[in-house]
């Protein structure tokens, strides 16, 4: 049987991936739906209930590319190329995604074409996710960084009304 993150290289080049490529490119003009989107993603990995720790390394790292695309989406984080936060979205969106190439309803199987394209991303951008990881630790990302050991769907929470430490919905590109 072949690696994880080898089977999540055969599925970055599969079309079903290329479909999520292209919603994901999509998503990208329109910051309240990738909230929205993380938001979705951040709750269903934080309803795994498995205490393997083998897996706990993966969802740590899902959930480090959900704050990091966040970050990005907000404009606090801005040095990663967008061709890797668009192919870390679409990771996400397959994530997410009940239809995929192998179901989620399948217990235990059903997450591992999800696991193995995590694996995939976390190898092939290894380098991006260790300088988000280093701004994370120096800057305001801290604070988040401190709720991922929660992994709790509140962590990627909409600025409060009237709040101006976060760019608006409308300066992010979206009206």
């Amino acid at each position: 049987m072949s690696s994880l993150s080898e089977m999540g290289l055969r599925l970055s080049k599969n079309a079903l991936f290329n479909v999520f490529i292209g919603r994901s490119t999509k998503l990208l003009g329109r910051p309240f739906k990738v909230i929205t989107t993380l938001n979705e993603v951040a709750e269903k990995l934080a309803d795994k209930k498995s205490t393997d720790n083998k897996f706990q390394q993966l969802f740590k790292t899902a959930l480090t590319l959900v704050r990091m695309v966040k970050n990005y989406i907000n404009g606090s984080y801005r040095e990663v190329s967008t061709s890797t936060i668009v192919t870390g979205l679409a990771v996400l969106l397959y994530v997410l995604s009940p239809i995929d190439l192998i179901p989620d309803f399948i217990p235990v199987i059903g997450f591992l074409d999800d696991l193995s394209l995590i694996s995939w991303f976390a190898g092939k951008f290894q380098d991006e996710i260790v300088r988000y990881k280093e701004w994370e630790k120096t800057s305001q990302g801290t604070a988040t960084s401190a709720s991922d050991a929660k992994a709790t769907p509140d962590l990627i929470a909409m600025p409060a009304l009237g709040d101006t430490s976060q760019p608006s919905v409308a300066e992010l590109g979206h009206s």
